[in-house]
């Protein structure tokens, strides 16, 4: 079985060709701080190849929802630290997600502050979940120049933590609608200087992140996540297969080990005049770095992904959260445990930890 075979990823040797995918839990503390919880968490999973955690907050700037971990304190840095030991002790490999949440934020959970996007355009047709319940997106403060290059400048400063903490390499999250996506999209980028306008304008800000990460920690240490197709937080393009060609382009001029490419969810409407194609087949023969195939896999289908010759790992999310020991069930050809939703964002252990594995 392919999903089964130890493989290399830049400089990682992987135990297997699976990776958990990136997840919110809304496990941490109102500081950004990561407890006992996420260690037990990250521990009980480290039998796949590849973990990506949650999303972590680059900054004070950059959040967006509550309970969710950061990585620009000393303290945050320290919590990390008790996850990646627990994880290496069991043989795994973990990767910080990092991310900005651009205007997919709320200013109730930002001291009041109106969160910053690129354009002053509020996100229309869903509500964000706050510490005070589901409220109606504001219309975000558009970012100066200056902010731009700092919050470049903060992905740069926050993979060098991650690496302080004892993390093997570093996701740039520029998929599912957040500021990197933002940047991409004429929904939410109507900007007239050199970060927006037109397709190598709207790509610029990704690029130098991506560049800022390869400077900061080394390009075998960096991926990235994008969502092509993926509408989600009312991200839409005048011409996606033509912007997601241009940025894989020029990413392929860059040194990093990987790009992890997520599959339209189908619960979410598509535009009219986007492309139908399945973005695994229409992008992942363009890109030159190692891909990930994520969204919506099974055992059979990210089997027969593999066996496609593509993609070089399958990630999986749902799966995981019921099922801490995914790659020995997939195994054993052992039945799957199916996740209880009312405690997949936020609660205590139940939910969380508290999956049996397997062979209980």
């Amino acid at each position: 079985m392919k999903l089964l075979e130890k493989i290399q990823l830049g400089n990682l040797r992987l135990k297997n060709s699976m990776a958990m995918a990136a997840m919110t839990r809304g496990r941490a503390d109102i500081n950004g701080l990561v407890g006992d919880m996420t260690v037990a968490y990250y521990r009980q999973r480290a039998s796949t190849g590849l973990l990506l955690t949650e999303a972590i907050r680059i900054s004070e700037d950059a959040t967006g929802s509550p309970f969710t971990p950061g990585i620009f304190t000393e303290q945050q840095i320290a919590s990390w630290e008790k996850v990646t030991a627990a994880v290496h002790e069991k043989g795994g490999i973990i990767i910080a997600q990092l991310w900005h949440t651009g205007r997919l934020a709320h200013s109730i959970d930002r001291n009041g502050k109106l969160p910053f996007a690129p354009s002053p355009i509020a996100i229309r047709g869903m509500q964000h979940f706050t510490s005070q319940g589901m409220k109606q997106y504001e219309i975000p403060r558009e970012m100066s120049v200056s902010e731009i290059q700092q919050t470049i400048k903060d992905y740069g400063q926050a993979a060098k933590n991650a690496i302080a903490a004892g993390f093997d390499g570093v996701q740039l999250h520029a998929a599912n609608g957040y500021l990197p996506n933002q940047f991409l999209a004429e929904s939410a980028n109507q900007r007239t200087d050199h970060y927006g306008g037109n397709i190598p304008n709207n790509a610029r800000f990704v690029l130098e992140v991506i560049q800022e990460l390869i400077g900061a920690v080394g390009g075998e240490k960096v991926g990235i996540k994008i969502s092509p197709f993926h509408p989600y937080g009312d991200i839409v393009m005048d011409a996606p297969a033509r912007t997601y060609t241009h940025l894989i382009q020029e990413l392929n001029k860059l040194d990093f080990a990987y790009v992890e490419l997520m599959r339209r969810n189908p619960n979410f409407a598509s535009p009219d005049h986007y492309v139908a194609e399945n973005e695994i087949d229409f992008f992942g023969s363009k890109i030159r770095q190692a891909v990930i195939a994520n969204g919506g896999y099974d055992k059979a289908s990210a089997e027969a992904e593999l066996e496609k010759g593509i993609a070089t790992l399958v990630s999986f999310g749902k799966l995981y959260i019921a099922n801490p020991d995914l790659p020995e069930r997939f195994a054993n050809n052992a039945s799957l445990n199916e996740p209880d939703r009312a405690t997949i964002y936020g609660g205590g252990k139940h939910g969380y930890i508290d999956y049996p594995l397997w062979n209980e």
